[in-house]
Parts: structure tokens; C-alpha cells; sequence
């Protein structure tokens, strides 16, 4: 690091302070400037992306107040200056969209004489393409989907559901995958809907923590969930849970319309979160699942 610079873990992305630096050091470094710049717009765009992904998790707990959230958005905010200190890839093409628009020289005063029949011709610049939606997409955003998506295709030709519907609702379950419910001994469950079992339920069961809502309120719970064995179960006994139980016909009518489906599953008491029809409605039109979809 050189002497000059500023080590970017050490404070919050976009921060007044550091812009004011880029903006001086523009005066006697202008290279330096704009990959200073590069690196903000890198760390800003993180930043949200954590947001994004923090939105789609369960936030709901016992422990869950304003104060927690707040804290829980500074780290959020370090751990983008981090994941831009390392660098993604896209602060380097910032910097050279910036540097080829530095680099084009001002349009010269009309020339007299006869310079002026033949002025020079200057070639446009290059347009750099920006990077694949897959490029953009959190490495474990991008395996869960791929790892469920031929799952959620089949339980969509059975329940006439989006299919993308279906992968929204399950990374919402699950956090992505990342908070799949397991056993005792860690073993996966294969449960990506937070399917329980109930007394008709046969099959095998895993006991775990989990958050209820009791008039509006959470509550911490022990509750019994289904197990499957492998993730093509879960997808087809999700499946046979929509069509086999009336209160959710309204969910199958709704199965293209994101709002009317998620507001049909939470009518249908799927859940007792009372956000939770708002919270997989932004997951199905957010920028994670979008990007797995076009990538």
C-alpha cells in the first residue's frame, strides 16, 4: 500500500470523508482518482447487494429490535469495504469506463483554413460489456438455484405454479439454503420449505428451534419438521401439499401472479409471519433471484 493511500476495512463505504480524498487526489493523480472511485462504486454496490440478501433471510427473532438491525447494517457495510479491498472484478471495469471517458480529449475550437475540410476523425470509444447476470449473482445464490431449479420445474407442471415462484418460496424457507433445517446431528433434512409434520405425516422427522408468530408477536418454538431423503421429495411432497389441501386453491389460481400467490399462501395460514407474503413477493422480484433467472 502505498504511502498515500488509505486502507479501505477500516471505514464505512461512501463515506463523506473518503470521497473528499478521491476529490483532491483527482488534482495531482487522476489515475489514482478514478480507481479510488472504482473501488467506491464496488463497495456501495455490495453494500446493497448485502442489503438485498439480508432482506431475504429470516430477521425475525427474539433478539430482532432496531438497535440490533442498525448495528447489523454498519457490519454489513464494513463487510463491503472488505469484499472491495479484495475486489469482485467490477471495480476494474469501472475504472476503465472512467478512464476512456478521461481519456477523450475535448471537442477543439473550429479550425480556419485548410485544416478545417479534413478534421480528424477520432474513433468512438470501445463500450465495455458488462458482466453476465451469473457473474453478479452470490456464489451460493447461484448453487442453490441451480441445484433446485429441475426440482421446482416438476413441482410446477404438477401445480401449474411459476416455477420461479416455487424457488423464491423455498429460498425464503431457507435462507437460500443456508439455513436448511437440520437434525440433531447435522444432518440435512432436505426440507427447503418448512414443511411440519403433522400426525399424517409417516415419514421420517427432525425437531428443531424455530420462530412462530403468536398474535403478531415472535415467539421461539421447538417444532417437529418433515425429512426427506432427498431434495426431489421435497419439491414433489410441496407439490402434493398444495393440491391435496382446499385452502390452498386459492395459491394454485394465483400460480402467475406473484402478489395473489404469495398472498394466497399466507391467507391459507402457510405460515404465521404476518410479512410473510410481502417478504417473498421481494424475493420473487428482487435482484438475486432476477439474476439467476437471466444469467
Amino acid at each position: 500500500m502505498s504511502a498515500g493511500a488509505v486502507d479501505p476495512t477500516g471505514r464505512l463505504a461512501g463515506e463523506p470523508a473518503a470521497l473528499e480524498r478521491i476529490r483532491a487526489r483527482a488534482k495531482d493523480d487522476p489515475e489514482g482518482a478514478v480507481r479510488a472511485a472504482a473501488r467506491e462504486f464496488e463497495a456501495l454496490f455490495l453494500g446493497m447487494l448485502l442489503k438485498s440478501m439480508r432482506e431475504t433471510t429470516q430477521q425475525d427473532t427474539p433478539f430482532d429490535s432496531s438497535h440490533t438491525r442498525f448495528y447489523q447494517s454498519l457490519l454489513d457495510q464494513q463487510y463491503a469495504q472488505v469484499l472491495a479491498a479484495r475486489g469482485v472484478g467490477l471495480a476494474e471495469m469501472i475504472a476503465r469506463q472512467l478512464s476512456g471517458s478521461a481519456a477523450r480529449p475535448a471537442a477543439a475550437a473550429p479550425a480556419v483554413g485548410p485544416a478545417a475540410a479534413q478534421p480528424a476523425q477520432e474513433p468512438p470509444p470501445r463500450a465495455e460489456a458488462p458482466p453476465p447476470a451469473a457473474a453478479r449473482l452470490p456464489a451460493h445464490a447461484r448453487d442453490f438455484v441451480g441445484r433446485v431449479w429441475p426440482h421446482a420445474l416438476a413441482a410446477a407442471r404438477e401445480t401449474g405454479v411459476a416455477p420461479h415462484f416455487i424457488v423464491a418460496q423455498a429460498a425464503l424457507e431457507s435462507g437460500w439454503g443456508a439455513a436448511e433445517i437440520r437434525g440433531a446431528d447435522g444432518g440435512a433434512s432436505h426440507n427447503l420449505f418448512g414443511i411440519k409434520a403433522g400426525r399424517g405425516w409417516t415419514g421420517a422427522v427432525v425437531e428443531t428451534a424455530t420462530t412462530e408468530y403468536v398474535n403478531g408477536a415472535p415467539q421461539a418454538a421447538m417444532e417437529r419438521f418433515r425429512a426427506y431423503g432427498s431434495y426431489a421429495e421435497a419439491f414433489t411432497d410441496y407439490a402434493r401439499l398444495l393440491k391435496s389441501q382446499p385452502r390452498y386453491a386459492r395459491v394454485l389460481e394465483n400460480g402467475a401472479d406473484a402478489a395473489g400467490f404469495a398472498r394466497g399462501l399466507q391467507q391459507a395460514g402457510y405460515a404465521t409471519d404476518p410479512m410473510y407474503a410481502e417478504k417473498l413477493v421481494r424475493i420473487i422480484n428482487g435482484p438475486l433471484l432476477r439474476a439467476a433467472l437471466t444469467g
